[in-house]
């Protein structure tokens, strides 16, 4: 494998921790088993399956990026693909000594401290290719094949006593890919080149009749990416492109990735581009106290879920993947003041000075409006004009949600009747109106705390006065 040069492993700092989460994405569920039946399908994102299982399956054969880039002089193009590789592992019971002993394939094999079944595990690999992005423009690009070889390895296990109690066998299939490079000049005075960036899968493998999806990962790329960098060139943002790129941007074609800036903020010379869409300059909450691999959760509720399995479901958890056993001593070691950080992070608000007080308003001492300073409106008085009729609190209506939007609430809602508790006039001009919904049996607890339900008025029909 290609080691980039200081000065361009540097760009992929940053960049590289997003990766990571990217990359093991719903690694293993939450409870952590490889018996728990959100276990029993893996890995949703990011797959490049076979060209021959392609027809089969739902998943693709490749990966394209395309991207703008504004390089300078002598720039190069560090790129590196990650990606996992399924390794089989079987558990197998010893049963004799020295060399007379014997391993037997069984479903679990029991120790002290964990019960191991078994599992696919995923081996993290990388290709990485260094390019000079004049080459890369001049001519046809770079087409770069890549193969990992079959592999068979095999692990003693033994117990306290240091006794050879079973065995684990690792199985990992030939994969082969490819990674193709092209760039072109963008037409006009900015000197920018449309950058594009193929991964394929070009394994071999063919499935036989039957052949499920579990078979044919051992030979697939999966939770593939791609990440990329300049010298001193910068990429241009595809999410919010400057005005002079929008009509390129557009042009872009973007196939099971989404590239974004990547790295600090403010900086532009990296790229990641993922299965799983991001926005710029995505980082890692700082709360979060490490890996959990199950990213569709909250971490506190994960955590705190994961300190209340049973003895014998963590032991199996720690036999099921050592990251599994990671997560579950992660979660039994959280100190207090961690707990305490996990519960809720606000990060819109911010101390504001006497400076930023002047700027809000006349004095700092309002903001530049506030609907309970201002005279003209009243909610508990001020009337909206609805199919000729005055409507304001007090007024009797009946529901028909949905004109604009709907879901859900709107279908059980609509046809009902209720009550205008207050009619609100928002920044933009709009106007909304508070209801309580008649036989509501919480309506009078609703009231109390200000709570109503909202709707515009051409979502109501006036039905007089209460």
């Amino acid at each position: 494998m290609v080691d980039f040069p200081p000065e361009l492993a540097e760009r992929f700092s940053t960049a590289r921790q997003v990766a990571d989460a990217v990359l093991f994405e719903g690694y293993v569920l939450y409870p952590y088993r490889a018996s728990a039946a959100k276990n029993r399908l893996r890995w949703q994102f990011g797959v490049l399956v076979p060209p021959a299982y392609a027809a089969d399956a739902a998943e693709p054969v490749h990966q394209r990026t395309e991207c703008l880039v504004e390089p300078r002089s002598g720039d190069r193009l560090a790129v590196e693909v990650r990606f996992l590789r399924v390794q089989h592992r079987t558990v197998q019971r010893a049963a004799g000594e020295g060399s007379d002993r014997t391993f037997q394939t069984v479903p679990e094999l029991e120790l002290p401290d964990r019960i191991l079944v078994p599992w696919d595990e995923g081996v993290e690999e990388r290709v990485r290719l260094v390019v000079p992005v004049a080459e890369l423009a001049a001519g046809d690009g770079v087409h770069h094949p890549f193969v990992l070889p079959a592999s068979h390895s095999e692990q003693d296990v033994t117990d306290g006593a240091g006794r050879v109690v079973g065995r684990l066998t690792r199985e990992r299939q030939e994969v082969r890919g490819t990674v193709l490079l092209t760039a072109r000049p963008l037409p006009g005075p900015y000197g920018a080149l449309h950058l594009t960036a193929v991964v394929e899968n070009v394994s071999g493998w063919r499935p036989e009749a039957g052949a499920r999806r579990e078979d044919a990962l051992p030979y697939a790329l999966v939770s593939a990416h791609l990440l990329l960098a300049v010298d001193r060139g910068s990429f241009l943002s595809v999410t919010d492109p400057p005005r002079w790129a929008a009509g390129a941007v557009a042009e872009l074609r973007n196939e099971h990735v989404w590239p974004v800036l990547a790295g600090d903020d403010g900086r532009a010379d990296a790229v990641l581009s993922s299965p799983i869409v991001l926005a710029d300059h995505p980082r890692l909450a700082p709360e979060s106290p490490g890996a959990l691999y199950d990213a569709t959760e909250i971490d506190e509720i994960l955590a705190l879920r994961t300190t209340a399995l049973t003895d014998r479901e963590k032991r199996e958890a720690r036999g099921t993947d050592e990251r599994a056993g990671a997560a579950v001593d992660l979660a039994d070691s959280l100190p207090a003041e961690v707990w305490e950080r996990l519960h809720g992070a606000v990060r819109a608000l911010r101390e504001v000075t006497g400076e930023d007080a002047a700027a809000d308003g006349e004095g700092g001492a309002l903001p530049w409006w506030d609907p309970g300073g201002d005279r003209d409106v009243d909610p508990a008085r001020d009337r909206v004009v609805i199919d000729g009729q005055s409507v304001g609190a007090g007024s009797r209506v009946r529901l028909g949600p949905g004109r604009r939007r709907t879901d859900a609430q709107d279908l059980f809602l609509h046809g009902r009747t209720g009550v205008v508790e207050a009619v609100l006039h928002d920044v933009d001009g709009s106007v909304h109106l508070a209801v309580t919904v008649d036989d509501d049996p919480g309506a009078d607890l609703w009231r109390i705390q200000g709570r109503f339900r909202y709707f515009q008025p051409d979502e109501l029909t006036p039905l007089g006065e209460a």
